[in-house]
């Protein structure tokens, strides 16, 4: 684990929510109906004009080939995103938990050292939490 996967981490997560939001909206071309009216008689006489309603989706094959297209490449998008947040949780889970704390609020939220020592609380100040979080990393990274 370095720490570039915590940055990392952050990037994952919203990638996850915007991938998400895309493949919504991808279902949602996919889902486009269009409806009509067609013509037609009875096939046996007396020969009836009819009116047939249809519908279907919108697209044709080579659309719907292009939106599958691109649709697994916005699952496998999200999959690593995802992938990347499983590993920095496994990390987390292994690490003290007040590091964890730091990191979540340093890294993750974007505290600043004094807004950080402030959640932590315990007499910290954001020097001593800068400096704890510093050789946290350098030992274990």
């Amino acid at each position: 684990m370095d720490k570039k996967i915590l940055s990392d981490y952050i990037d994952a997560c919203e990638i996850v929510k915007e991938t998400e939001q895309e493949m919504k909206k991808l279902e949602q071309k996919k889902m486009r109906m269009v409806k009509g009216v067609v013509k037609g008689s009875n096939p046996d006489f007396p020969y009836q004009p009819q009116n047939f309603h249809i519908s279907g989706a919108e697209f044709g094959y080579r659309d719907d080939r292009n939106l599958r297209r691109i649709e697994k490449a916005l699952e496998e998008r999200k999959k690593k995103a995802e992938e990347i947040k499983t590993q920095t949780e496994e990390w987390m889970n292994g690490i003290p938990v007040r590091m964890q704390r730091i990191v979540k609020y340093k890294i993750f939220e974007g505290l600043s050292w004094e807004e950080t020592a402030e959640r932590i609380g315990r007499k910290a100040t954001g020097d001593s939490v800068k400096k704890e979080y510093q050789r946290f990393m350098k030992e274990n990274l």
